[in-house]
């Protein structure tokens, strides 16, 4: 049988899942291995292998296709473990990055510190050049001032080189020239030219990307070219993928160039796994995607079937964080995962990370030496978890020190050690209501009618006070819960994004501008498809879309165009009319008497995988006994102590009905079933979750 096999490595876990032809899913787990990402990869694949009764060289020889999807590069970026990058930009514009955008949400608090840049002050160059924004050569490049400021980044021994200059998205002349003499005086370290990763309007955002590509790839480059060696060491020989921020897949050799849109790429998988899910059930197509890891709390959105897509990707706080720029599927993340620290500010009220122990100590109740208490010793005390099936049962839990660490926060809050725990379940969903609301309260998306959808290994701790907080009547916890964003991998195709920049008004539309732009987008998509020429990937569609806005307007939204070329003023008004609809549909008014600033033009191309497992659905047993193995006594803040029944999911056959409160233990995942809800197992094999 050929398997297809996606691996998600997060903080604190590394998820697998394998689809056989049948469609049927096999789930993987195993704590994540920062220092060699292979080992704790090939523990998850080990456990998954078992699971089919294979040998991880037999399962490795016998799949085709391999999905990687990792938070290497958003994790180092958060950390600043990259490396040594310096910034070139025009002659008296060394501040974009200092300066970002300019904004923060109260102007009025001086409390904190003005952020830091992403790339330090000091390790910012300027190069005598101008170009216009007609894109006029103004101001040829410097060339004996730009080789005397590249002979210093060698002396200063700089490992990477981010360019970014003015208007080069007009002409690129100037950075080509200086890309150049990169290559000549410092060969072999990497660079970033602004106006071919991201040749779009608004400085700060073109710099803001260049800056973190070229800072990954020395870090990214090995990291991918090590695990693909590993993997092919231990046997693999099929195609390998990486999942990307936009939502899909490609190859390393192109992501090697590219590593910014590896940063989020597992969350912006999830999404994916979540439409597939609640389509499978018939619950509709407008969907809340909640995946609850180790590290993070990361929420999707899909409206009408499709993903939503956002530049305004901010690592980090927004305005002081730092912006990707690039389109990605839109996933707010917060630090409230089953590894996230519980601690008391200055003021003693409880806080909840964003500090997450991670994979290395972990959690106290793991047993590897941490000693600060968390979301999952909460769930352990609480009696929601049993420390003899974590994982499956491959992992044991300390009870002593879950009671420990968190009886120490209780005494501090002046509470018993089970309301401390409480208290902690209860805060860490708070801020996960909180993240929720602003992908969708504050976007123009009512929860209540929506299906919210559950991943991620600590999502069914507390899934149930969430949904029943926005109102979600509809609620799918699928038997891969543990493993959403992996799982979203099986369902991804091969997507690649290309942007041209070209401004235009609609009542001055300027027609041979624009479809020189469209068509530079369809030279560069084309360009990446011949690369997939003879790999067996068959059908593809490529999609146009505009960022525009009403003028006088700051920010746009993303428009679908109505044709792929414009040749008439039908034309631009159909646009106009698309416009009006997104600009509605998101801020509930239309502005018909204002014209139409259309600024950057966008292709998508989607190329699918072949793969049976799209119209296959998640499998297990269709037998089983249906009654819970034992009883244990759980604590809930409205009830107190009180003993429930603990159901093994897979002894559940499709068609039962588990009414709470009780727990359900799948190997990868702990679904608590409160009092006044219900779970049941669908025809589809997945958890529907009501509230009475």
């Amino acid at each position: 049988m050929a398997y297809r096999v996606s691996v998600d490595t997060g903080g604190t876990f590394t998820d697998v899942v394998i689809a056989g032809a049948n469609g049927n899913h096999t789930v993987g787990k195993a704590p994540t291995t920062p220092h060699r990402i292979f080992e704790g990869m090939r523990k998850a694949l080990e456990a998954a292998a078992e699971e089919l009764g294979l040998e991880l060289k037999d399962l490795l020889s016998q799949s085709e296709v391999l999905i990687y999807g990792t938070t290497r590069a958003t994790n180092a970026i958060v950390t600043r473990n990259v490396a040594k990058t310096a910034f070139l930009t025009t002659e008296g514009f060394p501040d974009i990055l200092v300066l970002k955008e300019g904004g923060k949400y109260d102007p009025h608090d001086f409390s904190a510190d003005y952020p830091e840049p992403y790339i330090p002050r000091r390790y910012t160059f300027e190069i005598v050049e101008r170009v216009s924004s007609e894109g006029e050569l103004v101001t040829s490049l410097n060339r004996s001032q730009a080789i005397n400021v590249l002979k210093t980044l060698k002396e200063r021994k700089f490992e990477a080189v981010a360019v970014s200059f003015l208007w080069s998205i007009a002409n690129p002349a100037n950075e080509e020239e200086m890309g150049q003499l990169i290559e000549e005086i410092l060969p072999g370290i990497p660079y970033t030219l602004s106006h071919k990763l991201i040749p779009i309007v608004r400085e700060y955002r073109r710099a803001s990307a260049s800056a973190i590509d070229a800072s990954l790839k020395p870090l990214m480059q090995s990291h991918l070219r090590e695990m693909e060696e590993d993997l092919r060491a231990a046997g693999y020989r099929g195609e390998i993928l990486v999942s990307t921020a936009v939502g899909g897949c490609m190859h390393v050799a192109e992501l090697i160039t590219r590593p910014i849109h590896t940063v989020k790429s597992g969350p912006a998988m999830a999404p994916i796994a979540g439409i597939t899910y609640s389509e499978l059930e018939e619950l509709g197509n407008n969907v809340i995607i909640c995946d609850a890891g180790g590290t993070t709390f990361d929420v999707g959105l899909v409206r009408d079937g499709g993903l939503v897509y956002t530049r305004e990707t901010w690592l980090g706080p927004q305005w002081i964080g730092d912006m990707l720029s690039i389109s990605s599927v839109d996933v707010r993340s917060v630090g409230a995962g089953g590894g996230s620290i519980a601690w008391i500010d200055p003021g003693g009220l409880l806080r909840i990370g964003p500090q997450s122990a991670g994979a290395v100590p972990g959690p106290a109740c793991y047993g590897g030496g941490g000693r600060q208490p968390t979301v999952t010793d909460a769930a352990l005390v609480l009696g929601y978890l049993d420390p003899e099936f974590f994982l499956g049962g491959r992992m044991k839990l300390d009870v002593k020190a879950a009671h420990q660490v968190i009886g120490e926060l209780a005494s501090r809050l002046n509470k018993t050690t089970e309301d401390a725990a409480d208290s902690v379940i209860q805060l860490t969903s708070e801020l996960m209501i909180k993240a929720i609301n602003e992908i969708t309260v504050r976007e123009g998306f009512n929860p209540r009618e929506s299906t919210l959808v559950a991943g991620g290994g600590a999502a069914g701790l507390n899934i149930l006070p969430i949904a029943a907080e926005l109102g979600c009547e509809k609620i799918v916890l699928p038997r891969t819960a543990g493993a959403l964003s992996a799982c979203g991998m099986q369902f991804s195709d091969i997507v690649a994004e290309h942007t041209a920049s070209h401004v235009t008004l609609s009542q001055r539309f300027n027609f041979e501008g624009v479809n020189a732009a469209l068509q530079r987008v369809d030279d560069e998509l084309h360009r990446f498809l011949a690369t997939l020429e003879g790999k067996g990937f068959a059908s593809h569609k490529i999609e146009y879309f505009v960022e525009a806005r009403y003028q006088y307007q700051v920010w746009e939204l993303d428009t679908p165009l109505p044709v792929r070329r414009f040749g008439s003023k039908l034309d631009v008004d159909a646009l106009v009319d698309a416009f009006h609809d997104v600009h509605e549909r998101v801020f509930a008014v239309r502005d018909e008497s204002s014209q139409l600033e259309c600024l950057n033009w966008k292709g998508r191309l989607t190329v699918q995988l072949p793969s049976s497992i799209k119209k296959g659905v998640p499998a297990s047993k269709t037998a089983g006994t249906g009654q819970p193995f034992a009883r244990r006594r759980l604590y809930f803040g409205q009830t107190g102590r009180i003993e429930a029944p603990i159901y093994k999911g897979l002894n559940l056959p499709r068609g039962t009905r588990i009414t709470g409160p009780a727990i359900i233990e799948e190997p990868t995942t702990t679904i608590v079933v409160y009092p006044q809800t219900t779970a049941r197992v669908s025809d589809s094999d997945n958890y529907i979750l009501e509230r009475h």
